[in-house]
């Protein structure tokens, strides 16, 4: 569950880090991260960030259902070779 956070926070952060290493490299002086948050677009950037979020949501969730009562198979070896994980219905 850590890791689903983890990874939207991310995706939320992206394009003001984007913006903060652009406003670091784009001169020698280092203006500091105060001042450079301080004169942010913080508006468009958090824009920016819920679109990749919401974008990244839909581009990788999982669009295969489950019915209630359905079970994994996981892989298993059987007379040399591998049969792959599928899902297995209960008996009706």
């Amino acid at each position: 569950m850590i890791r689903i956070v983890v990874e939207n926070l991310f995706f939320f952060l992206l394009p003001t880090l984007f913006y903060i290493t652009w406003i670091a490299f784009k001169s020698n002086t280092w203006p500091g991260l105060g001042s450079i948050l301080k004169d942010a677009p913080l508006v468009t950037l958090f824009a920016l960030g819920v679109l990749l979020m919401l974008m990244t949501l839909a581009v990788l969730s999982s669009r295969e259902g489950n019915r209630p009562g359905d079970a994994y198979q996981p892989p298993i070896f059987k007379d040399g070779h591998i049969e792959p994980g599928h899902r297995t219905s209960p008996p009706s």
